[in-house]
């Protein structure tokens, strides 16, 4: 052992050192670290943390600080006596030894279980071997998972803290986002619209136009406004005033392909299909594309009307693949309620007029296509007269060959005769004197052949 206070070498059995005459210390200066230590081993053995038994002894020096008195056990302890000072330690959780050396007693316990004691000159030491060993170590790990856990409490907390702060903003930033979008919302073409149509549907009719006039206002292009204004108005039974918002809408945007799908689908709707031909009729070609389903191929005709025909034709009537065709051949246009077209139309003499339309399965039409055909049947030479012309002592009878076919007409006064003329229907008696006769023919077409003279003298006397 050497002196705590030179550290001269002291020979095992002295109690004072040599050199610098100090007194040798046999008991070590208290230590609370050694004392927690030991209550950290034996809340090991007995299942509790040892940590309470250490502040009941902190407590208890503070009451009393000209005692040094560490209780270091529960259960049991050992204690020491010196010139009247007492000094006790407890060592061991279920026991220690003691030393007595001249009325000093002093009592170590060096073993967690049990210790060993010596008496030398009566003087009674214990030597503790695991102490400041294992046991710090222990300590010192546990200290550290400690502190280990705690830190990660804190982190726990910390990050927790963070995540609920996090949430809360997250909660802010939300709710600022939907308030902003509902208000853009309502304020929007979109909201206008929509609480246009809702008004609609409950009958606010006044209210509806204003949702919907305030979104034309937003975006005049689109075709959802205008929608909606025209379905108050039909509800209200006014198709015209229904139609007339599509009318002015377009005159402002010819080439808005959108509100001329409404308004075609306005007229499919209300039944006036008969008018999207017209409407569609010069388009802009974006606006032709788009509505190319609405828009139907006039019927073709076989025949040229250019031309005059010399005798009877037959005209034939095509149309696109699933349209049919509805005709008149009486001057009138022709419409959905009209003659089916089924089979090829006989073209007579005279002048004949022809109207047909197409009509898909829709029932949407396509414009009118109208031709006017002329026949006009060859017609025969000046009509045969007999006698010739002459001066004839005698009565004698005019006649006139008519063919099938044909009426013939006379004047004898030398007038260019019409079908308003005599009429010829049997041989007539030539007159008395000098007589001009004229007469032709006029088919069942009205046409009329060249004009037949003759010059007679009759004179019986």
């Amino acid at each position: 052992m050497k002196c705590g206070y030179c550290g001269h070498e002291i020979p095992e059995g002295k109690l004072y050192c040599e050199k610098c005459g100090r007194e040798v210390c046999i008991v070590p200066d208290y230590n609370p670290l050694e004392d927690m230590l030991t209550q950290q081993i034996r809340g090991a053995i007995t299942g509790g943390d040892g940590y309470e038994d250490y502040l009941e002894y902190d407590a208890g020096r503070e009451r009393d600080p000209g005692r040094r008195s560490t209780v270091r056990d529960v259960r049991s302890g050992t204690g020491r006596n010196t010139g009247g000072v007492s000094r006790s330690t407890s060592r061991d959780v279920r026991g220690g030894t003691g030393r007595n050396t001249g009325g000093v007693s002093r009592s170590t316990s060096r073993d967690v279980r049990g210790g060993t004691g010596r008496n030398t000159g009566g003087l009674n030491r214990s030597t503790s071997r695991d102490v400041r060993g294992n046991a710090g170590r222990n300590y010192t790990e546990n200290l550290q998972e400690r502190e280990r856990k705690r830190r990660q409490a804190e982190r726990r907390k910390a990050r927790r803290r963070m995540r609920l702060g996090c949430l809360f903003m997250i909660f802010i930033l939300l709710a600022a986002i939907i308030g902003s979008g509902i208000t853009l919302y309502m304020n929007s073409y979109k909201g206008f619209v929509d609480r246009g149509n809702k008004s609609l549907r409950a009958g606010a009719y006044n209210e509806a136009i204003d949702f919907f006039e305030r979104a034309i206002q937003k975006d005049e292009t689109k075709a959802d406004a205008y929608i909606g204004l025209s379905q108050i108005y039909i509800a209200k039974n006014d198709l015209g005033w229904a139609e007339s918002i599509f009318q002015e809408a377009i005159k402002k945007q010819p080439e808005n392909a959108d509100i001329y799908e409404a308004y075609v689908k306005f007229y499919m709707d209300t039944d006036q299909k008969a008018k999207i031909p017209h409407l569609l009729e010069d388009v802009d070609d974006k606006v032709a594309e788009l509505l190319a389903g609405y828009i139907i191929e006039k019927p073709k005709f076989s025949l040229d009307d250019s031309e005059t025909f010399e005798d009877v034709q037959e005209l034939t009537l095509t149309a696109q693949d699933g349209c049919k065709i509805y005709y008149t051949d009486d001057g009138e246009e022709a419409t959905i309620r009209s003659k089916e077209y089924t089979e090829p139309l006989q073209i007579e003499e005279g002048e004949n007029v022809i109207s047909a339309i197409a009509v898909d399965e829709k029932g949407v039409p396509s414009l009118l296509a109208k031709k006017t055909y002329i026949v006009e049947l060859p017609i025969v030479d000046a009509p045969a007269v007999s006698p010739s012309t002459g001066q004839y002592n005698s009565p004698v009878q005019i006649e006139v060959k008519v063919p099938d076919g044909y009426e013939a007409y006379y004047t004898t006064t030398g007038e260019e005769p019409t079908t308003a003329s005599n009429k010829y229907t049997e041989p007539i008696d030539m007159p008395e004197g000098e007589t001009l006769f004229k007469v032709i023919l006029v088919n069942a077409k009205g046409r009329m052949s060249g004009v037949t003279t003759r010059n007679y003298v009759l004179e019986t006397e």
